[in-house]
């Protein structure tokens, strides 16, 4: 068969045959390994083990059951609330920065790269935390956490060059089930060596210490690939300022803030997020406090059904991802959404110590919890102007980080007032009511228009 040149065969005009899709893909799948690398960090240590070992170590050093926490006195328990808190707040702040010297600069996975390996480094130093040294364990918490907030801005970023528009839902939710496939592996073998910690001739300290630092290798090396795969790119429509880098990025970030009202859509959408996301994350962080104190399960039993919503949520982010190139993202969350509210509702009424209904329950959140949060990237960067993606979602993060205690607390009152944990989950589905609502305000079209966007096939 022959072509002409510019035949719909020859790809482009000249006859030249048009690589950039190969290329595409290439760096598309160097990007999915970012999420299968920090994924180590959100499940094994930040998901599972940091807390309940902080608690441990914290207990060592506490007299009459508190400890000296900057003059505060802390009882042991509440260490780890106060310092994910801390390391939130910072980031809320620290973020939006970030996002501005990000979108004045050509390397972006130096950044990703940078700050992920600092990250790890920190982890790495949580193997040292034992005896009563609860203090190493918090600062370099706190700055691990930090480093995973801002690599993940850089790496939300860098989605919006490695993909087009009519991509982003397929290759966004690729990337989470490479996150959850990650995770949950090494959670699974890290479960096996704290379970079968005296088979293997270690105390159960070493072994959560092991697969903590299990995890920051994991997340460091995995790193490689997408700083080897990606490539650079120059910034585009960025703002003219005087001075070095840091003092015009906050030239860059004042102009973001004044323009944010030049795109309502993107605004609607992030104060939708803030409510929809803030009842995921509340659901997932209270789900093993549910199974344990609520069910009456063990421990053990938890967090192998916490092994079976990670490996879940592989195939639920790969569904959504294919749904939503069918019928939208918008519609494809909102649906998600409806499943969030039967999943709170059906939680009232679990039994306690059957476990065929928790893991039914536990498979659905699997299923809309990849989904849900893949589908969410991908949409909102439909709805933010080209040359200012990690600006744009360094105030996601942000408002996520910033905002996520709201769930939380909500949960707190309601535990509070009536003393169990069923209906402080149901609660929640007011934060799934309402990010839903406004969603159902958010105009798609509109909104991609405004950022000067190129309208996917399917909205």
């Amino acid at each position: 068969m022959t072509t002409t040149p510019g035949s719909p065969t020859s790809g482009t005009p000249g006859g030249i045959a048009d690589l950039r899709p190969i290329a595409r893909r290439r760096e598309q799948r160097a990007w999915y390994f970012y999420d299968w690398a920090n994924s180590a960090f959100s499940t094994t240590i930040a998901g599972v083990l940091f807390a309940p070992y902080l608690i441990s170590v914290a207990e060592e050093a506490a007299v009459d059951n508190r400890i000296d926490v900057l003059g505060l006195a802390v009882a042991p328990g509440a260490l780890p609330s106060f310092t994910i808190t801390a390391s939130t707040l910072l980031s809320a702040f620290l973020l939006p920065l970030l996002g501005a010297v990000a979108d004045r600069t050509a390397r972006k996975k130096e950044l990703l790269a940078g700050f992920a390996w600092v990250g790890a480094a920190f982890a790495a130093l949580l193997f040292f935390v034992q005896g009563d040294n609860w203090q190493l364990g918090v600062v370099a918490f706190i700055v691990a956490n930090l480093c995973f907030g801002a690599a993940a801005v850089f790496n939300d970023a860098i989605l919006c060059l490695v993909a087009e528009e009519n991509e982003r839902d397929r290759v966004s939710s690729r990337g989470w089930a490479y996150g959850y496939a990650g995770g949950g592996l090494l959670l699974a073998i890290n479960f096996l060596m704290v379970t079968f910690h005296d088979s293997l001739g270690m105390s159960q300290g070493m072994a959560v210490r092991l697969s903590m630092l299990s995890a920051a290798v994991w997340w460091a090396g995995f790193t490689f690939i997408p700083f080897r795969g990606l490539r650079n790119r120059e910034p585009e429509h960025v703002v003219p300022a005087e001075g070095g880098l840091v003092s015009r990025s906050f030239g860059q970030l004042w102009a973001t803030l004044k323009g944010l009202r030049r795109y309502p859509v993107a605004l609607t959408f992030l104060v939708a997020y803030l409510f929809f996301n803030d009842g995921i994350q509340t659901v997932i962080a209270s789900a093993s406090t549910y199974g344990v104190e609520e069910l009456g399960f063990e421990t053990g039993t938890v967090l192998a059904v916490y092994l079976v919503v990670q490996f879940v949520a592989v195939f639920g982010a790969l569904s959504f991802g294919r749904a939503a190139e069918r019928y939208g993202a918008k519609s494809v969350i909102l649906v998600g959404l409806v499943i969030w509210m039967l999943i709170v509702t059906a939680a009232l009424f679990v039994p306690e110590r059957e476990i065929v209904p928790f893991l039914i329950l536990a498979v659905a959140i699997g299923i809309v919890l990849g989904g849900t949060q893949a589908l969410a990237r991908s949409y909102f960067s439909l709805l933010i102007p080209r040359g200012s993606e990690a600006e744009y979602f360094s105030f996601y993060h942000a408002m996520e980080r910033g905002t996520s205690w709201f769930g939380t607390l909500v949960f707190g009152l309601v535990y509070q007032m009536t003393d169990s944990y069923r209906p402080a989950i149901f609660a929640l589905i007011a934060f799934f009511v309402v990010g839903g609502a406004l969603l159902l305000r958010v105009d798609t079209a509109r909104g991609i228009r405004d950022a000067g966007n190129e309208m996917p096939s399917v909205v």
